[in-house]
């Protein structure tokens, strides 16, 4: 169980909650910061005007509302914003976005009632996934559309999916005995002003990207291996003259993996201490790019996934709604806290990273597809008989499409700013949409990292170069062909790709 504690939610927290299904709970420090919190709004409102308990939203926020208005303001506000629309956002962005939504309005800076947090755990501890559409949010005043459908959860009305199947609330509710959100001030504008759908789809594409990596590193060496690569692309002596602790890092794995390779030349014996004498040299001097670079291509990429991740667990611990609760200081201020720059920004940083990933595997594909680049494999890795079957012809078609739209995808949603809301949201960050787009880049490049792990494979088997894999590629040769056994034969492969796919995005054989 994770235990929530003001401001202090770690990356492994999200994992263990979000990827493990572990519960939640407050710790009584938590539970206290919350009561003093709500305790404090409630006085400090009466004759005050504060916007959002009683005044009008956004551009109408002059007019103020009368005092038996102020609680079904807050349901009108939650009924009127649930229009959300497109495809329903994964369980698990979704599980990450209530985790988030909880953290923030834990911070005591929200002076929400206590079972606004206690629903959103009971929810968590559930598996309770509310109904949230990807369409609708302009990350602005928050994912305010999105936010709206969870609230519309929270407080009973709406639908989730629980044990597989769509339901309304209140029917999920009545049979586990879980009592709504209760309207005291302000918990209907406290948890729609706010980025935490933006950030719990973030966080999830952050740690997926590193899985992505992860295999990207270890294709790459595998790919090495088959071509009996130098080892001074990855030499500790070459990678540390460039200063970037990305590269370093990814030189030093990809050193760790093929250390036991029997594979691996040293350049000294086959280029230094042995005269060459031939005027054009058989023995390659160096490789193409996308198989001696990868330290410098995927440092970069390293290095902006765990600036992703950085920032979206400042994210998390942060107060982003609006106004901002300060009982130390006894005051209420108003701001812009729920603007969604960065987590915009990192996620269109994160997609063009993960989309360059997706080119070098794409690039190192084609490379094993063509002879007249590898010159060591028949066309298209195929086992079998040439000219009569196809090998994996048929699939990098889908690798190089996919490819492509990962580069349409990687196109910027930051600076895609539309004034909305009657002027009044005239700058807004866009941080839904880029961060949804983000996740369909990582998803589509582990398609492309199954295609090319299956092609390596198969080269693997057509030069029997399996038992002088190192250990660690050695385990993945052996985990593919348990999914994808050898195949001369044409057949479709749309199925064993889905299958390799979904083991990729959940499993990892290298700690990155």
């Amino acid at each position: 169980m994770v235990k929530i504690e003001v401001g202090s939610l770690s990356l492994a927290d999200v994992e263990k909650v979000v990827f493990e299904a572990e519960s939640v709970k407050l710790s009584d420090n938590t539970e206290k910061v919350i009561r003093e919190s709500h305790n404090f709004l409630s006085e400090f409102s009466k004759n005050k005007v504060i916007y959002g308990i009683n005044t009008g939203f956004g551009p109408m926020a002059q007019y103020k509302i009368n005092e038996s208005d102020q609680k079904d303001l807050q349901f009108n506000l939650i009924r009127s914003h649930s229009s959300g629309q497109g495809e329903l956002i994964n369980p698990m962005a979704v599980r990450a976005s209530m985790l988030a939504r909880l953290n923030t309005l834990s911070l005591g800076y929200s002076g929400v009632h206590e079972s606004s947090v206690n629903i959103l755990i009971q929810l968590i501890n559930h598996n309770i996934t509310p109904v949230i559409f990807k369409h609708g949010g302009v990350g602005a005043s928050g994912d305010l559309v999105q936010l709206a459908h969870l609230a519309l959860v929270m407080i009973g009305e709406g639908e989730v999916i629980y044990e597989g199947q769509r339901r309304p609330t209140k029917e999920v509710f009545e049979r586990l005995a879980i009592e709504p959100m209760q309207i005291k001030l302000r918990e209907g504008l406290a948890v729609m002003n706010g980025t935490s759908v933006m950030t719990g789809i973030g966080i999830v594409n952050a740690v997926n990207a590193q899985i992505a990596i992860s295999w990207s590193i270890a294709i790459s060496a595998m790919i090495c291996e088959m071509v009996d690569s130098y080892d001074d692309y990855f030499s500790a002596q070459l990678n540390r003259t460039k200063k970037h602790a990305g590269q370093q890092h990814v030189a030093a794995l990809m050193r760790g993996i093929m250390d036991d390779s029997k594979y691996i030349r040293k350049r000294e014996k086959q280029l230094y201490e042995t005269l060459v004498e031939e005027e054009v040299i058989s023995n390659k001097v160096q490789e193409y790019y996308s198989l001696r670079c990868p330290p410098q291509i995927l440092g970069a990429i390293y290095e902006t996934i765990k600036a992703a991740q950085k920032l979206l667990v400042e994210e998390i611990n942060s107060a982003n709604d609006n106004p901002i609760v300060d009982v130390e200081n006894q005051n209420v201020y108003h701001g812009g806290n729920f603007h969604g720059d960065y987590v915009a920004f990192e996620m269109d940083k994160l997609k063009i990273a993960v989309t360059k990933l997706s080119m070098l595997a794409e690039r190192q594909l084609n490379f094993l597809m063509n002879p007249h680049l590898n010159g060591i494999l028949p066309p298209f890795a195929n086992l079998g008989k040439l000219g009569f079957n196809f090998g994996m012809q048929g699939v990098q078609f889908t690798a190089t499409s996919t490819t492509a739209e990962n580069q349409m995808l990687a196109n910027p949603m930051y600076v895609h700013s539309i004034p909305n809301n009657n002027d009044n949201q005239d700058i807004v960050s866009m941080g839904t949409n880029a961060a949804s787009c983000a996740e369909k880049v990582i998803e589509n490049t582990f398609e492309v990292l199954a295609i090319e792990v299956i092609s390596v494979v198969q080269a693997l088997d057509h030069l029997k170069k399996v038992e002088g894999l190192s250990s660690q590629s050695k385990m993945i040769y052996n985990k593919v062909r348990e999914i994808v056994p050898l195949f001369r034969d044409d057949y479709p492969l749309y199925a064993k790709i889905k299958e390799v796919k979904e083991f990729m995005m959940k499993n990892s054989f290298l700690k990155v």
